[in-house]
């Protein structure tokens, strides 16, 4: 499979790996700030994300031997890798299973536990928008207000739509085939998985993703060395939410300091 990804910058090669109905250009920002440190930014669009392929099949094992096919197709031998909730449970899984094509590794806001599927209402809506014949963004974010109440997560939702022909809007994700496998994104890390490397984990405090002891605990079972940071103020989307925090953060941890 060929994934679709925006390169920035010359040096190590830096991974980032969005979220579920997410995009390598939700992180265009931060991805050019990175690469102001020296790093080659690999922006990536995941399989049925984004402008990458389309497929009926979906799963963690498959997306994480997609960067594998990745790194292969780029002649890369070994790059650092930062994921964000869907990403962040590509990355640890890709370490876990090809931990030398690993320099450094970034979690963001996700536990290698089984989550309940949660994206119902925002599924419905956007289903609902895929009914509907739409010729302005303005329109899609009115329909998309009764389901969806927060500002921001419309707009991240948004960035999805295009304009497939003159006056009509479509969806760069593959909305059915994520439906037909909602059940994948909340599945568990495999229960022996381990990377024995640090890790940096980073979590919202205002976010339920990473709860107490129970979880942290299981982050250390199969991550022996990780480094769990929480960002004071910060919800889901840490990286959006609290920017200059979550860069400082990151930025020590790929530095080394």
């Amino acid at each position: 499979m060929k994934l679709h990804s925006k390169k920035n910058g010359q040096g190590t090669p830096l991974f980032i790996l969005h979220g579920f109905l997410g995009m390598g250009d939700n992180w265009k920002t931060l991805g050019k700030e990175f690469a102001e440190l020296g790093f080659e930014v690999h922006l990536i669009d995941q399989r049925n994300h984004g402008r990458s392929p389309h497929t009926e099949e979906f799963s963690y094992d498959l997306m994480a031997d997609d960067i594998k096919e990745y790194m292969e197709q780029h002649q890369i031998q070994k790059a650092s890798l930062l994921g964000h909730s869907m990403g962040g449970k590509n990355v640890m899984l890709f370490a876990t299973k090809y931990p030398d094509l690993v320099n450094q590794l970034i979690v963001v806001d996700i536990a290698p536990k089984y989550y309940e599927p949660h994206h119902q209402t925002i599924l419905e809506g956007l289903t609902k928008l895929s009914e509907t014949q739409l010729d302005s963004r303005g329109k899609a974010d009115e329909l998309l207000k009764e389901y969806i109440s927060e500002w921001g997560v419309r707009q991240f939702l948004l960035k999805n739509l295009y304009w497939k022909e003159k006056n009509k809007l479509g969806f760069r994700m593959n909305l059915e085939g994520l439906k037909a496998n909602i059940d994948q994104i909340g599945l568990a890390l495999p229960e022996k998985a381990q990377y024995a490397n640090p890790v940096l984990f980073i979590d919202g405090e205002k976010s339920n993703y990473i709860n107490g002891t129970e979880d942290k605990d299981l982050i250390r079972k199969h991550f022996p060395k990780a480094q769990i940071i929480t960002i004071k103020g910060a919800g889901h989307w840490v990286h959006a939410e609290k920017k200059e925090e979550f860069y400082k953060t990151v930025k020590h941890f790929l530095h080394n300091e």
